[in-house]
Formats: structure tokens, C-alpha cells, sequence
């Protein structure tokens, strides 16, 4: 079966500025990639140009532009506009044959049903992020994109977030997000990429990373992060 997204030595330079370093990675229909590391490490650049906002200065991403949702870490949303009309506004804009319809399965699948009518501006941090990945997802694209999706959000909004985009993913969307909660990526992730400087150093599933960090099965991924950095700086990578 071939990738449902495949990045191959992907790199990106602002100038002097080396944000990204030959980077190459895959993933298949249905699987939640997390991206995690340091900040400044390159994670919002990587997922910008995988949704075809940014253009690599070499490289290639197997997905057009409009193959690929796109959720940014601050929701791109009309806030004067109602939630229904900022899903029918994007519908339209992905070409979508009935919008209306592509509205309607959208607000039953998020619960905002009971929002459709209210201004985008009135909604909780919660709900507006959910309005933001919806957009990204109006267009049922194969892939979706999404930049610190649970940035600001309360333990009950990030459940109820999460629990939303995992319904996409059983589904057999491919989704693509970066994190600086590695909780998160170790609770929900099926694999996970390691960014420091613009170059991938891990790519495997939170239990590799958890071994490799020196922690059991059931250890800490954020510790584990921590110390799987600290001996990739000190010296040669582990066997």
C-alpha cells in the first residue's frame, strides 16, 4: 500500500537561516503523526509547507496543496461571521459540490449543531479551535495539517478536541500535528518525529522514544525526550 503522505529531503532556508534540513518521512491513511522538539526547531515551517502555505527550497511533499487541511495554531476564522457561514464560506472556496451539505455532516461531527447560528467571536477557546479544524476538514481532504491544535485549550476542551480529530483519523484520515505537550503526543500519537535545528533526528512509535530515553513502557515521553536529546548532543547517536 503505498503512503498517504510522503515528505522526501524536504528543506527550507530564510536566507542565512537553515529552518529545515533534509527531511524525509511517510505516513499511511489513518495514522496520527506527532511533531515535538525544542522551540525554533523548524516544527511549524515543516507542517506549513506540508499543507502548500510555504514552498520548500528543495524537496518534495507527494500532496498538493489542496489535498491537505490545514488548521494554524491561531484559528483562521472569521470571527463576525457565524460558524455555518464560515464552513460554507470555506466549502465553497475547496470547490465543494454542496456546500450545504458539507456543512450540515461538519456541525453534526464537531457538536457545534447547537452553535450553527452564533458568531464565530462569542465562542469559547474550545469551540473555536474545533470551528478551526473543521475548516481545515471541510473539504475531506486525505490529510490534515494541524499547529499545536491544544495550545490555550482546558483539560475538558483538549478531550473534547481530541476526541473530534480521532474520529477523523479512524476514518482514514491522515493527520499531521505538532506539539509542545508530550503528554499528548505520547497518549494519542502513533508515531512521533523529533525536530532540533531543522533536522529529524527520531522517527518511530512513543514507546522507541520511551526506550531510548532510558524509560519503561509505561515512563514519562517528556522525560524521556529530554534525555534522548541530552545524549544526542553529548555524543554519537544511540544504537
Amino acid at each position: 500500500m503505498s503512503a498517504a503522505l510522503r515528505v522526501s529531503s524536504l528543506a527550507k532556508r530564510y536566507g542565512e537561516l537553515q529552518a529545515l534540513r533534509d527531511i524525509s518521512f511517510e505516513a499511511d491513511a489513518g495514522e496520527l503523526v506527532a511533531i515535538i522538539g525544542p522551540n525554533g526547531a523548524g516544527k511549524t515551517t515543516l507542517l506549513s509547507i506540508i499543507a502548500g502555505i510555504f514552498s520548500p527550497s528543495a524537496g518534495t511533499v507527494s500532496r498538493s496543496a489542496g489535498e491537505v487541511g490545514w488548521a494554524p495554531q491561531i484559528p483562521a476564522v472569521y470571527s463576525k461571521l457565524s460558524v455555518a457561514e464560515n464552513l460554507e464560506l470555506f466549502a465553497r472556496l475547496e470547490g465543494v459540490s454542496d456546500p450545504q451539505a458539507a456543512v450540515a455532516q461538519m456541525l453534526a461531527q464537531t457538536g457545534l449543531g447547537d452553535r450553527a447560528g452564533e458568531p464565530v467571536a462569542r465562542l469559547s477557546g474550545g469551540n473555536r479551535q474545533r470551528v478551526n479544524v473543521a475548516l481545515g476538514l471541510i473539504g475531506e481532504p486525505p490529510v490534515l495539517a494541524l499547529d499545536e491544535p491544544s495550545a490555550s485549550l482546558d483539560p475538558s476542551q483538549r478531550e473534547r478536541l481530541w476526541e473530534f480529530v480521532l474520529e477523523r483519523v479512524a476514518g482514514g484520515t491522515t493527520v499531521v500535528f505538532s506539539t509542545h505537550n508530550v503528554s499528548e503526543a505520547q497518549r494519542y500519537a502513533d508515531r512521533v518525529l523529533v525536530l532540533v535545528e531543522g533536522s529529524l533526528l527520531f522517527d518511530g512509535s512513543p514507546p522507541q522514544l520511551l526506550e531510548l530515553g532510558g524509560e519503561s513502557e509505561r515512563g514519562d515521553l517528556e522525560r524521556a525526550l529530554v534525555s534522548f536529546l541530552r545524549e544526542r548532543a553529548s555524543g554519537p547517536a544511540p544504537a
